[in-house]
């Protein structure tokens, strides 16, 4: 199979006569796939030709963390570099695994697996299916998920558990909930009405557990462990 980042013979794409033509989509992709594969191919960076998928993840965590930065608050120009740094950490692993024994796949085997993936996932715009909320659509989801992953056998099973404590929290509710397991609100009376004041309030909380010598993640997180321990409870 002749692949994409395979053969590092790929840069030359990005200095032939086509590159001075007009633009058309997905050049800049293939320019950037080109320049990765040069990067870590002979004569290239040492430093690039030394990494490994393990040694990469701090820096994807980092690229996410940053993205969401921008997202929140940063510019079209700082959205274009994020949403660029973490596409890099997609194209380096996808070019240290096209040249490492045993693995052996690259970019174009990831993009056609994820076009397959959301193709089967969406049988509501490529298949016979009908949707007409977006609530009809998480409910397929849901389906075809089970579907594809039957060694799944828990609603737990397939949410990272390094998440945050907070956005944990707020996943394994949902899943929670799947099978009859809930945590009590606060009194709607005194809860947060909006998204600034409920983070007034969490702010005041880690304020308080910080005054009290309290660790408000760990917390948190032993929190979600019992919570867990009930969810598996009741699907025992």
């Amino acid at each position: 199979m002749t692949r994409t980042t395979g053969g590092h013979d790929a840069a030359e794409w990005a200095t032939t006569d086509a590159a001075a033509a007009a633009p058309v989509a997905g050049d800049g992709l293939l320019e950037l796939v080109a320049m990765v594969g040069r990067l870590r191919g002979p004569g290239g960076c040492p430093w690039d030709a030394e990494q490994t998928h393990e040694s990469l993840v701090q820096y994807l965590v980092e690229e996410c963390w940053e993205l969401i930065d921008a997202i929140e608050s940063g510019s079209r120009e700082e959205m274009i570099e994020e949403l660029g740094d973490v596409l890099y950490q997609v194209l380096f692993h996808a070019d240290l695994a096209a040249h490492t024994p045993g693995e052996d796949y690259d970019i174009d085997d990831v993009a056609r697996h994820m076009t397959a993936k959301m193709v089967a996932r969406h049988p509501h715009v490529f298949g016979d299916r009908e949707a007409e909320t977006a609530a009809d659509v998480v409910a397929f989801w849901d389906d075809l998920k089970a579907s594809e992953k039957p060694h799944r056998t828990s609603v737990l099973d397939g949410v990272p558990q390094g998440m945050p404590a907070l956005a944990l929290a707020q996943k394994l509710l949902g899943r929670a909930e799947k099978v009859g397991v809930s945590r009590m609100p606060t009194d709607p009376a005194s809860a947060p009405s909006t998204e600034a004041e409920l983070g007034d309030t969490l702010l005041a909380l880690v304020a308080s557990a910080r005054a009290q010598g309290l660790d408000a993640e760990r917390a948190l997180r032993g929190a979600i462990r019992s919570m867990q321990d009930d969810v598996r409870a009741a699907e025992g």
